[in-house]
């Protein structure tokens, strides 16, 4: 913190309840500039190398007034000239808006099973548009169907104020063999359809998809408003083999900056009217018939509005076009489901305030050759949670610390025509997090480390390994805000001062092939402030996103200023390790 905001700090309170800082925000900025495409940088999917057999349009729709409406839906079918199976399915979603508007959640779901989450950029007067590319050939016994609605919800608000309206256009390409695109050659591969990263866990694709969500009438996503858990009763068929289960998480409202959250009694004690409390943990986990069965720290993904909205134009916060989800191995648990009763699959969020978005895809893989498996689950180590917290604080100054770990392991054997199969699944994470208020609440710190580790081996009844793989994942964090008064002049102002920097590194490994990914986004700036719209600011933010595997490497470089791209570099060279 410079000397010359400390001083500032000293003379003067925040305008604003500290703990409600992070917040989101509206631009309502001038803009001179002609529309302008927004990006979020990831890695090149297999089949952008490759020349689709066929490609269809399955939505055209406008998200106008569309809040407490029913969501969109649309009968779906899959192309008639390039027939399953295909080598690979992607999926391509284009927006466009203009205007002043919230960004906002939105799903895209087939047949109630999700494809897509993602969430909005925020417009500007002249306009903005962006897309989305997705690998979506993990659900390709939905994509065979023609009896399933393609759903999107989008709820957004449009009136005098907010007048932005966002168009929204989604492609499916379907790839029937693996023609590689030219050019660029440096980025092909002679195995370019093994560049599976962590899709190779539906490698091939599962025989089945059951979803796990809620009705429809309001999106597919179950509203978790706090600790409740809710869940849907299913039925699997009884010669299933394998069982994998892709939770969909997001996290909004009083919880969309959970990570900053403090104490409950530091809100109580200084009378704040924010809600924002329960501290800085938050665990998202599945159960069957209550029995816990998995879960997860979130990847803290920020939204194009959130803590400041100069930050993430025209570059968006890691993962706010394409949220992640989350692999859990449900075959050691096969030997509960496979009984021809119905069971429970459930979700809840610990320590969670309203509200959360969840759902989930279960992917079954059959055994073709019998009617039914034998299956039992014979290890469940109890998963320990361990938790602790440590809060010192006076007035509105002081800290908070949490310190969170789980540990939990798996085995269960299937027995099929594949043979006598035993999976061993396992999970460990850690959570450390900070949250420290100064100069009477003005300034906020919040400093998080979340380390997870997923492991999966599958044995043979003789004991060799036949496959497994590992996930490894990091996700430090840091955001720095300082609330200032804004000039006598303007009434009801206040100055934000931003600073973010956020990564996320990852390392996938399935037998011998090893993929690494390391993102990286340093963001400043500040912002003057009247209620939640920015009048008037100046941001940066660098971003280096990296990847590599066995057979290729690929290298982004950006840097943004005040809303335009200054820098963007691409390589396909290996240079060094990640």
């Amino acid at each position: 913190m410079s000397v010359f905001l400390s001083l500032l700090l000293l003379f003067f309170t925040a305008p604003v309840s500290p703990s409600s800082s992070p917040d989101r925000y509206t631009k309502s900025l001038p803009s001179n500039h002609k529309p302008r495409e927004y990006l979020e940088l990831t890695r090149p999917l297999p089949s952008d190398f490759l020349v689709p057999s066929c490609s269809k349009q399955i939505l055209r729709h406008s998200f106008a007034d569309t809040i407490n409406a029913p969501p969109f839906s649309t009968l779906y079918s899959p192309p008639s000239n390039c027939l399953s199976p295909w080598s690979h399915v992607a999926l391509e979603f284009r927006a466009e808006s203009r205007g002043e508007q919230y960004d906002r959640i939105a799903g895209l779901w087939l047949g109630g099973a999700e494809l897509l989450r993602t969430s909005t950029a925020e417009p500007t007067r002249c306009g903005i548009f962006w897309k989305v590319r997705k690998d979506i050939t993990r659900y390709s016994s939905l994509l065979v169907r023609s009896d399933l609605n393609l759903t999107m919800m989008l709820e957004n608000i449009v009136n005098h104020v907010y007048t932005g309206v966002y168009h929204v256009t989604v492609s499916i390409f379907y790839y029937k063999d693996n023609t590689v695109r030219s050019p660029p050659p440096s980025l092909i591969s002679e195995r370019v359809n093994t560049w599976q990263g962590l899709g190779g866990l539906y490698d091939p694709p599962a025989d089945f998809i059951i979803p796990i969500s809620d009705r429809g009438d309001k999106g597919f996503w179950f509203r978790i408003e706090s600790e409740d858990v809710q869940s849907k009763s299913i039925r699997i068929p009884r010669n299933t083999y394998r069982a994998v289960l892709e939770l969909y998480a997001s996290f909004h409202g009083n919880d969309e900056f959970w990570y900053s959250n403090p104490a409950t009694s530091y809100i109580k004690t200084n009378n704040l009217t924010t809600e924002r409390g329960n501290g800085a943990y938050r665990e998202v986990y599945v159960t069957i018939d209550g029995k816990f069965v998995g879960s997860e720290s979130p990847f803290p993904v920020m939204f194009a509005g959130g803590v400041n909205p100069l930050l993430w134009e025209p570059v968006v916060a890691i993962g706010a076009f394409n949220l992640p989800s989350y692999d859990f191995d449900l075959t050691p648990f096969l030997g509960m489901l496979v009984d021809k009763k119905a069971h429970r699959i459930g979700f809840g969020v610990t320590d969670g305030i309203s509200y959360w978005l969840v759902n989930a895809n279960l992917h079954l893989w059959v055994d073709h050759s019998s009617r039914k498996v034998k299956a039992k689950s014979v290890i469940y180590e109890s998963p320990r949670l361990k938790i602790k917290r440590k809060e010192d604080f006076k007035l509105l100054d002081g800290s908070f610390k949490v310190e969170a770990e789980r540990k939990a392991k798996f085995v269960g054997w299937v027995k099929s025509s594949l043979g006598n199969l035993t999976t061993i699944s396992s999970q460990n994470y850690r959570l450390k997090n900070t949250v420290r208020f100064e100069m009477n609440g003005a300034y906020k710190f919040v400093k998080q480390k979340i380390k997870a580790v997923r492991y999966v081996k599958v044995l043979s009844d003789l004991g060799s390994v036949i496959s497994w793989f590992s996930v490894h994942r990091r996700y430090p964090l840091i955001v720095v805000t300082s609330n200032l008064p804004g000039p006598m002049k303007k009434k009801d102002t206040y100055m934000l001062v931003t600073n973010v920097s956020h990564v996320l590194k990852e390392r996938y490994r399935q037998k011998s092939f090893v993929s690494i990914v390391h993102n990286v986004q340093d963001s400043e700036g500040w912002m003057m402030v009247k209620d939640h719209s920015v009048l008037s600011g100046a941001a940066t933010t660098k971003q280096s996103f990296s990847y590599r595997d066995d057979f290729r490497c690929y290298t982004r470089t950006v840097k943004s200023n005040d809303g335009k791209l200054i820098k963007d570099k691409t390589t396909s060279a290996c240079l060094s390790s990640v």
